[in-house]
């Protein structure tokens, strides 16, 4: 098996908490070449415990090392597209965090750019690759039968996780005009969607669709495939609840997110025929091989019958990159590449004109 070199860009909470612990897990696939934070601090601690890391200076160098096969895009969203766009130039295999980017038009230029790319782009959308979820697409009523979809996330920031399980380095290192630079192009990049003078709640509530709801939203499409559009959606709690309905035809699919700071994560999918229901329950994301759970449900003549698969512990993130990994070795295509991502990013733009029409709530 072909050990990859992989350079890391962006050393934040994900980093720190998943890949960089994954890749050191699976070191018969990976070795850990490169990292480069534009905290020193954070470069600092990586590679400290990490010794086959080499710290780059820039992005770029790292990028453009002959020493790294594969670039794992970790920054914030606002850079996506530009490391992307340097990977290419310099053909990397990429691992590119969610969202791939924060706008349609920005997949669409990458999309033409990497036509003919002869190497895998891969985003991170972890949820399709966790074993309930993939045990689940075994047990699906025929689409012709659905008659419902559920899908739910009570959603609380990772620091309520992290802070109780893992020592993560927030930096205070970080030069402020790089940040407030960072801010701007972010919400520029934002207000291509939302619009130039939309109210705080609507940019919370992108905010939210292309962060932790972009999971569910990938999943969903996985599972049960493309919507016919985007029925209704609202926004409440100062845009940090997203209620939306999914129109599939003969069926809809209910969407809701609700973002707090109980310290709870509550997540599941829910596909119902009317003999059948199928359950996926998620932990939480940002702690590594909790158990997901498969719930299925029939009528049977004393009344219904559970089958539940699980707890099961394979670990999605690990799956993730197992999976990223044999399509390097295979050259063959991902699923989650940015073709599909571009679906993602296509409905969260439908969704934001659906709450323009319902209007401030």
């Amino acid at each position: 098996m072909a050990i990859i070199r992989v350079g890391l860009v962006g050393l934040g909470e994900v980093a720190q908490s998943i890949h960089l612990p994954v890749l050191a897990d699976q070191r018969d696939r990976w070795v850990i070449a490169g990292v480069h934070d534009v905290s020193p601090s954070l470069v600092a601690l990586c590679t400290s415990e990490y010794p086959t890391a080499k710290a780059f200076e820039t992005a770029e160098a790292l990028i453009n090392s002959p020493d790294i096969d594969a670039v794992f895009v970790l920054s914030s969203d606002d850079t996506h597209s530009r490391f992307v766009r340097a990977a290419v130039a310099a053909d990397k295999h990429v691992l590119l965090e969610k969202p791939a980017c924060l706008t349609v038009r920005e997949i669409d230029e990458l999309l033409v750019l990497t036509t003919n790319y002869a190497k895998t782009i891969f985003v991170g959308y972890m949820r399709r690759y966790a074993p309930a979820y993939l045990a689940a697409r075994d047990e699906l009523p025929a689409f012709a039968d659905i008659t419902h979809v559920r899908i739910f996330d009570l959603i609380s920031e990772g620091r309520h996780f992290l802070k109780r399980s893992q020592n993560i380095l927030y930096p205070s290192d970080i030069d402020s005009a790089l940040l407030a630079r960072g801010a701007r192009e972010r919400d520029t990049l934002i207000r291509e969607i939302v619009g130039a003078d939309a109210p705080a709640d609507l940019v919370r509530a992108y905010r939210g669709l292309t962060a932790l709801s972009s999971h569910h939203i990938s999943a969903m499409r996985g599972l049960i495939g493309e919507p016919v559009r985007v029925l209704a959606a609202h926004r409440t709690n100062g845009g940090a609840n997203t209620s939306v309905t999914f129109d599939y035809g003969h069926f809809a699919c209910q969407y809701d997110a609700v973002v707090d700071d109980l310290g709870l994560f509550d997540a599941m999918i829910e596909v119902r025929s009317n003999t059948k229901r199928i359950r996926i329950v998620y932990d939480t994301p940002y702690i590594r091989s909790l158990p997901t759970r498969l719930e299925v449900t029939e009528a049977g003549p004393l009344g219904p019958v559970t089958r539940t698969f699980g707890p099961l512990y394979g670990d999605a993130f690990s799956n993730e990159l197992e999976t990223f990994h044999r399509h390097i070795s295979d050259g063959t295509r991902p699923l989650t590449d940015l073709a599909d991502s571009r679906r993602d990013l296509a409905l969260m733009a439908e969704i934001i004109a659906r709450m323009k029409e319902a209007g401030g709530r």
